[in-house]
């Protein structure tokens, strides 16, 4: 499956996890998209593309359980968490319960609307190694209140790469009446996801990273009964439109102004590669190479992984916590010496190295890190022991 891939050659790409990548046949599919959108602009956005936005969503709706009607394509999550954020109606002193496990610019999007509407943004600590998924929804509960109006949770963290219980954390939030916005943006085309079953208020994931779709396509779902109070976060031609549809809430989110919709319009294709490529089988595979090494790479630098190493936590991408004088030079030294990129991030005082593997990786990839380590643990002192 390299072969497939536009990746350059002469990097071992152990970052899939970050934006993706996209394979020859849909990005050719991006490309035919955009000349046409140039051959003929007018005719092209004023009637081809609502007619090509329901083609893009059926198989969309489809792949992610949800009725087509109730979600929007988005650039990417943190742009639909925008949405959600700036039409919510809390009072100061409300709070939004989350863990301290969320990603970078989910918690500054936060802190913007905190910091103007007097809302308080709990970041309840999910303390490492997770023990069990018992423990991990035992201690998220821990900081409900009678103020907690909201849960905010990414179902696959960024920096510690954990698969997050969302379902039963919904189950429990809808029992006790509160909001549910769920960050899904690894989890499409990585874990199984049935978004009726999770039955979340709020749920954004993405195409461009694990579904292999071009760079800037993404999704906002919106459970029926909350579309009528979400405001579009870009007032434009679609609101109180001279030739409404039938969904004021699609008429609000999808028509924002000139924009080129061509990653979206990808999607019946990045689902017909999947599906010709078997990609079930291909993700397994890859996540036994993920589990299969991780402890191996813990011992490496003496650490302790940070949660059981099975498919309850881990998928595709696992975290190896690290002790290093400079997280930024360790990084740019893989890179420029080692010709790897992966991503050394900090979380709460802690910083982790993740390794993503996709069916263009094998397992001499994850060699050539092991041997890199090995070398930089020996001749420098970037990692310490």
């Amino acid at each position: 499956m390299k072969s497939q891939f536009l990746l350059d050659e002469t990097i071992t790409f152990l970052n899939h996890g970050s934006f993706g990548a996209c394979p020859k046949p849909i990005f050719e599919e991006y490309l035919r998209l955009q000349l046409e959108l140039e051959k003929e602009p007018v005719n092209f956005i004023q009637k081809k593309l609502p007619v090509y936005l329901i083609e893009a969503k059926k198989p969309l709706a489809k792949f992610i359980g949800c009725d087509a009607e109730d979600f929007f394509f988005t650039p990417n999550p943190t742009f639909a968490v925008n949405t959600i954020m700036r039409s919510l109606n809390l009072q100061p002193d409300d709070e939004i319960l989350t863990t301290n496990h969320e990603y970078g610019a989910m918690d500054r999007t936060w802190s913007f609307y905190c910091k103007r509407s007097g809302v308080k943004y709990k970041r309840q600590e999910i303390s490492l190694p997770i023990v069990s998924k018992a423990q991990l929804i035992e201690e998220f509960w821990k900081g409900y209140t009678s103020k907690t109006k909201v849960v905010f949770l990414n179902q696959i963290s960024s920096a510690t790469a954990l698969i997050f219980p969302v379902k039963e954390i919904c189950d429990k939030a809808r029992q006790l009446g509160l909001i549910t916005i769920v960050d899904g943006a690894h989890v499409p085309g990585h874990i199984d996801l049935n978004i009726s079953e999770l039955n979340p208020d709020f749920y954004t994931g993405t195409l461009h990273k694990w579904m292999l779709a071009p760079k800037g396509s993404s999704f906002l779902y919106v459970k029926k009964e909350l579309q009528a109070s979400i405001d579009p976060l870009v007032v434009s031609w679609g609101y109180e439109s001279l030739a409404p549809s039938e969904s004021q809430f699609l008429d609000y989110h999808e028509y924002q102004g000139t924009n080129d919709h061509s990653a979206y319009l990808c999607t019946p294709k990045v689902i017909a590669f999947l599906e010709e490529n078997n990609w079930k089988e291909k993700s397994l595979a890859c996540r036994k190479l993920v589990q299969g090494n991780y402890q191996r790479f813990c011992d490496l630098v003496g650490a302790q992984p940070i949660c059981p190493i099975n498919d309850e936590f881990l998928g595709q991408m696992a975290s190896i916590p690290l002790k290093t004088n400079s997280s930024l030079e360790l990084k740019e030294l893989l890179y420029s010496k080692y010709k790897i990129q992966i991503p050394i991030m900090p979380l709460n005082g802690a910083i982790y190295m993740r390794y993503s593997m996709n069916v263009y990786n094998s397992q001499e990839d994850l060699e050539l890190l092991y041997h890199a380590i090995t070398a930089i643990i020996k001749t420098t002192n970037l990692i310490l022991v």
